[in-house]
């Protein structure tokens, strides 16, 4: 649900003009507001579950995920709207990273695949599924269900989770480093902030290059810093680790792939083909169904094939089903973009995943709290980026295709040969990736000792 929510609301931003007498700009933080409280907290988690314990974070998190939806749902007034929609992320930023430091402690080396392969189906449909769900709702009932629909969920996971997740005792914490802190809040949420105005219209220098280029000196300034200091927020040292860091730069190319597929596709269908909300979501509804079967069977081939090797064939397929979106035209048929929809899923599906589980297999046990939160860094600006390098792209395509159909869906055409090239590079990031685990010990390193009695007695505690 909380990565749900960052795309089921996108169609109903005129219902809150309308209900709420909202401005253009404070639509626009309904948006932000989201993702900008996410990006404050997302750093801070590893520090948290230490001094708090990853259980008790998760349920807190969880509750106030939870009563935001609620608030939202109930608002009557922009900024009543926004603000709860601030306090909603301050608890959804936490609840994803948080939840995989707890599936990768319980599984285990060997349940690795499998946990992360069933951790992966909400983590690729939620941004598919999300303007359909929407749709629906909008179509039946009102915008409030687009976070009523999170309540009876959340209540039913913190019932959950209080009952049956593994408790852990919190750990002695360093001291929180705040100049740290201070630093990387400010760079995720300038670079955040910036992109997310791109294709915004009016929005400039102030509004995207400046927050922008702020957020990356920012962000720089922290990993130079973290490399220097004895105890820093986040340990950028295990990017020395190679397969981490090849996993990590796969990851964030194939997040700017997913979420560009995810962007790109219904803009054509309203663009070209001039179809509604509801009929949009229910065609790239095939991704979705692809996604899932692509998921369901990378578990398999992770445990045959290595995550490398599975990361690389999902690139090729995602890359091969991708080439005929780069024909598009204002009367192809609607049945033949919906199978290769469908095969382009199957792609993605195999790719997420197995990139995000050979990233946590090479590492040990206890590093695990830090490479969680920057793995979710690491996914969130990849997509970001994608979507402010597309739809710049696609702005500036239009914009020269002029009013002919037949030229905006060539518009729509050219921008899908970027993200083939984007997709290019995530195969060589996937190749090297390949190589590094094919030249490891066949025996993974969270097969140490303390990991084997780490994961041992959390499964003994499941």
């Amino acid at each position: 649900m909380v990565i749900l929510d960052t795309t089921i609301i996108n169609i109903a931003l005129q219902s809150f003009r309308r209900d709420l007498h909202m401005t253009l700009g404070g639509v626009e933080w309904v948006v932000t507001g989201y993702l900008l409280s996410i990006a404050v907290v997302i750093p801070l988690t590893g520090w948290m579950a230490r001094r708090t314990g990853s259980k008790r974070l998760f349920i807190l998190s969880l509750a106030v995920f939870t009563l935001g939806s609620a608030l939202c749902g109930l608002s009557g007034a922009p900024w009543e709207l926004i603000l709860f929609r601030v306090l909603q992320g301050l608890g959804g930023g936490a609840i994803v990273p948080v939840g995989q430091m707890i599936l990768v402690r319980a599984a285990g080396p060997t349940n690795l695949p499998r946990v992360m392969a069933a951790y992966g189906v909400p983590t690729i449909l939620a941004p598919v599924f999300g303007p359909t769900l929407g749709g629906l709702l909008l179509a039946n009932a009102s915008w409030r269900w687009l976070f009523y629909i999170n309540v009876p969920i959340g209540v039913f996971a913190l019932v959950a989770g209080t009952r049956k997740l593994p408790d852990e005792r919190p750990r002695e914490a360093e001291r929180l480093d705040l100049f740290g802190l201070a630093l990387v809040a400010t760079g995720l949420v300038g670079l955040t902030y910036g992109l997310s105005q791109v294709g915004l219209p009016g929005a400039g220098l102030l509004q995207v290059e400046l927050p922008a280029v702020g957020g990356l000196v920012f962000v720089a300034a922290f990993v130079l810093r973290a490399l220097r200091v004895d105890r820093p927020l986040l340990n950028m040292r295990l990017y020395a680790n190679k397969i981490f860091a090849a996993a990590s730069l796969t990851t964030f190319l194939l997040s700017s792939v997913l979420i560009g597929a995810a962007i790109l596709m219904p803009l054509y269908y309203q663009t070209i083909r001039g179809l509604g909300t509801l009929t949009t979501g229910l065609l790239v509804a095939p991704r979705g169904v692809g996604a899932t079967l692509g998921t369901w069977v990378s578990r398999r081939m992770m445990e045959r094939l290595g995550t490398g090797a599975t990361t690389g064939i999902g690139v090729v397929v995602t890359l091969l089903c991708s080439i005929p979106f780069v024909m598009l035209g204002e009367h192809t048929p609607y049945l033949t973009i919906c199978i290769v929809l469908t095969l382009q899923g199957l792609g993605i599906g195999l790719t997420i995943t197995p990139a995000l589980t050979a990233g946590y297999r090479a590492l040990q046990a206890h590093e695990i709290n830090d490479a969680t939160p920057q793995q979710n860094i690491v996914q969130r600006i990849g997509s970001s980026i994608g979507t402010a390098i597309l739809l710049s792209l696609l702005q500036r395509y239009l914009a020269a295709a002029g009013p002919s159909a037949a030229a905006q869906a060539r518009a729509f055409g050219a921008t899908f040969g970027w993200l083939l090239a984007i997709g290019a590079v995530a195969l060589l990031a996937a190749g090297r990736l390949f190589v590094l685990e094919r030249g490891r010990d066949r025996s993974s390193p969270l097969h140490e000792p303390d990991q084997v009695e780490s994961a041992g007695s959390l499964a003994a505690e499941v």
